[in-house]
Order: C-alpha cells, then structure tokens, then sequence
C-alpha cells in the first residue's frame, strides 16, 4: 500500500526522462502528496506522450475510492480490466513515505531509488463527468508484491517501471494477465534505499522541499 509519496524533479527531468511531448497544466513539484489531492500522470494521447493532472484515487467512476489496486485485483473486475486495455498512465514520482516502528515511536522514512533520480509506477485513469457536469479526472497506483527493503513497512509496493518498461506500458501489445504480472514485478531492493524525514510530512497541508531532506541521525533514528 502506499498513502503518501513526493514528486520533486524538474519539469525539464521529467519531460526528458519520460519523453514528453506536451504539458496540459502547470506543473509544480510536490513533497507531500496525499490521497485525493492532484497529482502529474503520463499518457499517451492520439500517439503524443502528455503529462496532464489526475485526482489521487476514485477510479473508475462507478467505484469507491482506489489509491493503489493490483494487478489481479483489477483481473478479477470486467469492468477495471477493460482499463488496463487503453486506460493506462504512469505516475511520476520521486519517493515513497512510510513509518518505520522504532520502539514505542512510528517515525516517517522516504523510499528512493539509490540515484536519487525520478521513477515511473505503472497506474490506471479515468475521465469522465460528474452529477454536475464537470470532468474529473482520476487515477490509481498499481502495485507488486514488496521486495525485501520494502518488506519491512508493506506487503505491496508501487509497481515501479524501467525506461524500456514505461514504452511496453503506455504503448501495450498484450493484456494477457501473466504478461502483465511480469511487467508489474517488485523493483530490485539493491536499488532502493530509505532514510528518515521529518514528522511533519503527517500534516496533509505541509508540503515543502524540507520533507524530503534527510533528519539528522543525531536525532535519535537508529540506522538499519
């Protein structure tokens, strides 16, 4: 599961790793992000890659709220899978925040990659009109299995993509569901690393470039 994670490349990162070819709306870097609020997603329209800006959760329309689904939860729903088949997107991020029980205390950590650098997860959107008439635009974070770093926090972990992956996504041959599963497959631990932030990031409204820089080790987290 995942509740909280950051996005804090430049635009120019993003359209460079990802390819884009067009922003739709004013990017702006996030160091909080949590459920229901607005965030970046990547898709392919009329065959141009655009970064464009989806609301966290509550996809599709007819559902409740979904902030991560994995991939044979959304096999086993018609309706979800026919997403998978030309409803796809990739969230860009920059790390993930979970809470790492040191004795009585829960503090926060932030999961990256070991290059520091952006990442894509695998996601799913929808677009579509309210009792009001007014679009919405939603998505959801797909997930894998953790690997052992991930482990101590999750069972599931955002389904994290490779460049050659983020194309096999947006651009699919096959919705075959063991096709799938092997692309959505849990990220090499040996890329990843975490440390601890601060406790702040609890607070949805505090969204600063100081949750993402590591807490002193002087402060009392214990190194794992």
């Amino acid at each position: 599961m995942c509740r909280k994670y950051a996005i804090s490349a430049d635009l120019s990162e993003i359209e460079r790793v990802f390819e884009i070819e067009q922003v739709l709306y004013p990017y702006q870097r996030r160091y909080n992000i949590s459920p229901t609020q607005a965030v970046p997603a990547i898709l392919e329209l009329k065959g141009r890659r655009v970064l464009d800006k989806f609301r966290w959760g509550m996809v599709p329309f007819w559902g409740k709220d979904s902030l991560n689904a994995d991939i044979y939860s959304v096999h086993s729903n018609s309706a979800y899978w026919k997403l998978t088949e030309r409803q796809r997107c990739v969230i860009p991020c920059s790390g993930f925040y979970y809470w790492r029980q040191q004795g009585k205390k829960s503090l926060p950590v932030h999961m990256v990659l070991r290059s520091r650098g952006v990442f894509g997860v695998a996601g799913l959107y929808e677009v579509w009109r309210d009792a009001q008439g007014r679009v919405q635009q939603t998505c959801t974070l797909l997930m894998s299995r953790s690997n052992e770093l991930v482990a101590e926090f999750e069972t599931r972990m955002p389904a994290i993509l490779d460049p050659v992956e983020v194309d096999a996504w947006l651009r699919p041959v096959s919705t075959e569901i063991e096709s799938l599963a092997r692309l959505l497959r849990p990220y090499a631990a040996e890329r990843m690393m975490f440390y601890p932030v601060t406790p702040r990031i609890e607070d949805e409204q505090y969204d600063h470039s100081d949750c993402v820089q590591e807490l002193d080790m002087r402060l009392g987290w214990v190194k794992p």
